[in-house]
């Protein structure tokens, strides 16, 4: 679990904020609405829920989470009881590293 919090705060969120700052747009893939936005918010989830500040020094992720997170499909999708999936857990994660062998 150490080494996959130093990978996200070390390698892979600076790639994603530097990809926002570097084209000054609302979102990851020009300047509208795209899939790849979609699955960095769901991934930006799972992070807050290993640990809350992991993204405090991300504030274009951070601010782009916020806006996907508010629109309303979206939104609703993300309240409890939704089809959402369960946060990943220890025994969830061992089984993730047997198959992908990490």
């Amino acid at each position: 679990m150490i080494q996959i919090k130093e990978r996200t705060i070390n390698r892979y969120l600076p790639a994603f904020e530097k990809v926002l700052k570097s084209h000054g747009q609302d979102y990851l893939v020009g300047n509208k609405l795209s899939r790849a936005d979609i699955h960095m918010v769901e991934l930006m989830c799972y992070v807050e829920e290993i640990d809350p500040s992991l993204l405090a020094n991300f504030p274009l992720l951070k601010a782009l989470r916020t806006r996907i997170s508010n629109l309303p499909t979206v939104k609703k999708f993300l309240q409890p009881g939704s089809q959402r999936k369960p946060p990943i857990d220890a025994k969830m994660l061992e089984e993730a590293r047997k198959i992908f062998k990490f």
